[in-house]
């Protein structure tokens, strides 16, 4: 089941990329993100555990979206 509150969104050039996954996974302090060696996975169970730090985006600029599901009409 997909996050209550935020959903996440990864380009899917940046996806596809384990070196971008390993980054993604490193810098999430609550393991929103699994790295492997095909890219990276969004851990759905996670996903309302995400703190709204903004790591993600600094490392992956333009290429994850945090969408805030409360925020929406």
């Amino acid at each position: 089941m997909p996050g209550l509150f935020i959903d996440v969104k990864v380009d899917p050039e940046v996806a596809k990329d384990p070196e971008a996954a390993a980054k993604l996974a490193e810098v999430c302090p609550v393991n929103i993100f699994r790295a492997s060696e095909s890219g990276v996975e969004v851990v759905e169970s996670e996903l309302d555990e995400c703190v709204l730090c903004d790591l993600c985006l600094e490392v992956a600029p333009g290429k994850v979206e945090i969408v805030k599901l409360y925020e929406q009409k």
